[in-house]
């Protein structure tokens, strides 16, 4: 005769081994199920009913009310820690949509970027970081309006200056909104981007700003040796208190489209005796590289940069909590266009709640170690914020 039941391999003295029940199995691998007892109210019918898991420590406790999550939240995501980029254009008085970024506009200069800004500094955005749209015919290959002291860039940062002295106005270092070739430096006719001949000229306009009245410059431009010279063009000119956010590490990122479309500057076709380069990948870092952006940050804060920007955000995570954990220095990130992009499609197609899924990036951001995120929903994200608390 055989039997179903599972036995012991040795029984205690007096008692039959084929009356033993083993359940050791099961107490390691699952709670013992308690025959016959009474079924619970408020559970589902069904529901099994087991003996409490001998477990010291239970993480639940600590996620049982949102009180108790908020009291012990490990980051907090606040509108401090926004930049709010702007594009200012000046080709009309209206503000001009763009297609690629709904939500988003090229704000006319003057009465409507002052608007703007007071709408953002009313829900806590104090800082603001400018993008001017340059008309076609005041670009050229050298990109001198760049450092134009009355260009649409330096009036701009006078003007909101002058509206809101309290506001931390950041810029824009580079020549590609300026530069006819829709690079970030000079190219040679040989289709190279000029190093130092670039630097020379990034230094004036670093200076160009910091005249107007910039508490912050922002080299995105991704040459070697660049945070240094400017830090020196600057002090050279009595702005020892006008500090560099370094693009330490801006990727060579497919996520840009949008912005490019926002201000027309994508690297263009060159004519028959010159060669441009079709993208920026001799200048900016290869999405490949991790341990290159160790490189690039001890470079930048021995150079003098004051904070440290990763760009983009979202996919390189990674990389801002390398420069967290590598730096003492403050870390920002960008939340760059195509991430916005990418939400607002998703959102309008109803694939994902915006709010939701905008402050769980914010909240990715602040985790992975960034101080500050610069992000075209800084105003909407805000108001999330504000409406709960």
């Amino acid at each position: 005769m055989q039997t179903s039941m599972r036995v012991s391999a040795k029984a205690p003295v007096g008692v039959s081994r084929r009356s033993m029940v083993v359940c050791n199995v099961a107490e390691i691998t699952r709670p013992a199920v308690t025959n016959g007892a009474k079924a619970r109210t408020g559970v589902p019918p069904g529901t099994p009913v087991v003996s409490p898991q001998d477990l010291p420590s239970r993480p639940r406790r600590n996620r049982r009310s949102e009180t108790f999550r908020s009291a012990i939240r490990e980051c907090i995501v606040s509108p401090a820690n926004f930049i709010l980029p702007i594009f200012v254009h000046e080709e009309s008085s209206n503000n001009v949509p763009i297609p690629s970024m709904p939500g988003i506009f090229r704000l006319a200069y003057g009465k409507n970027v002052i608007d703007y800004v007071a709408e953002a500094r009313s829900y806590g955005v104090n800082q603001v970081v400018i993008f001017p749209k340059t008309p076609d015919h005041l670009k050229t290959p050298t990109a001198e309006e760049a450092f134009n002291k009355n260009g649409l860039s330096q009036r701009t940062i006078r003007l909101l200056k002058d509206n809101f002295p309290d506001l931390e106005v950041y810029t824009d270092v580079a020549l590609d909104p300026y530069n006819s070739d829709g690079h970030d430096g000079i190219v040679s006719d040989a289709g190279v981007i000029l190093n130092d001949e670039t630097i020379e000229y990034l230094c004036r306009q670093a200076v160009s700003q910091a005249e107007a009245g910039a508490d912050v410059v922002s080299p995105s431009d991704m040459m070697d040796g660049r945070v240094g010279a400017l830090r020196r063009a600057l002090d050279r000119e009595g702005f020892t208190n006008v500090s560099i956010m370094s693009y330490t590490a801006k990727y060579a990122s497919a996520y840009y489209g949008p912005f490019r479309d926002a201000l027309a500057s994508a690297p263009k076709a060159g004519q028959a005796h010159r060669k441009i380069p079709p993208n920026k990948k001799t200048y900016q870092m290869d999405p490949a590289n991790f341990r290159e952006a160790v490189r690039e940050a001890k470079a930048d804060e021995a150079e003098g940069a004051d904070i440290m920007m990763v760009k983009p955000g979202m996919p390189y995570l990674d990389v801002v909590r390398l420069l967290r954990d590598t730096s003492p220095l403050p870390v920002a990130v960008y939340h760059v266009s195509g991430e916005y992009a990418m939400l607002k499609a998703a959102a309008e197609r109803g694939w994902l709640n915006e709010k939701d899924a905008v402050l769980e990036a914010m909240t990715c951001f602040r985790r992975a170690g960034a101080d500050l995120i610069l992000t075209y929903y800084g105003i909407d994200a805000a108001k999330w914020l504000a409406a709960e608390k």
